[in-house]
């Protein structure tokens, strides 16, 4: 009996591809990284910003920018559904593992199926 095989199109490929690199190439410092199929990210976040937008890395740190008031937690809850459109998963695949009231953040994304293009391309270095 021969095995489905399952299509991809370039995109995908090129985001598996990154994520593959990415696990070989563990000592990778930076703002993310893979524990098997779970992207961990460093975020220096910015509430009540004019736009929603994934900026550049500073140094260890990815800042991202929301336009969601730092009310008890409301803007972090708002990054992570902002964060689940753009990675393309259901806000429960985001786990917010420390700063849920603070600037600095650590979010644990289990199996994303699409990468921003500032992570494809700090992945694929």
């Amino acid at each position: 009996m021969a095995k489905k095989v399952k299509r991809v199109n370039k995109k995908q490929a090129n985001n598996l591809t990154a994520i593959k690199d990415h696990q070989e190439n563990k000592h990778n410092k930076g703002f993310c990284h893979f524990e098997g199929n779970v992207l961990v990210l460093n975020i220096l976040g910015t509430p009540s910003a004019k736009r929603d937008v994934i900026g550049k890395a500073k140094g260890d740190q990815l800042k991202i920018s929301v336009t969601a008031a730092p009310t008890r937690g409301k803007a972090t809850d708002y990054m992570v559904a902002f964060l689940a459109r753009e990675f393309a998963v259901k806000k429960s695949q985001i786990d917010v593992v420390f700063g849920r009231m603070n600037i600095n953040k650590q979010l644990r994304i289990t199996a994303p199926t699409k990468l921003p293009a500032v992570i494809a391309r700090f992945l694929n270095k």
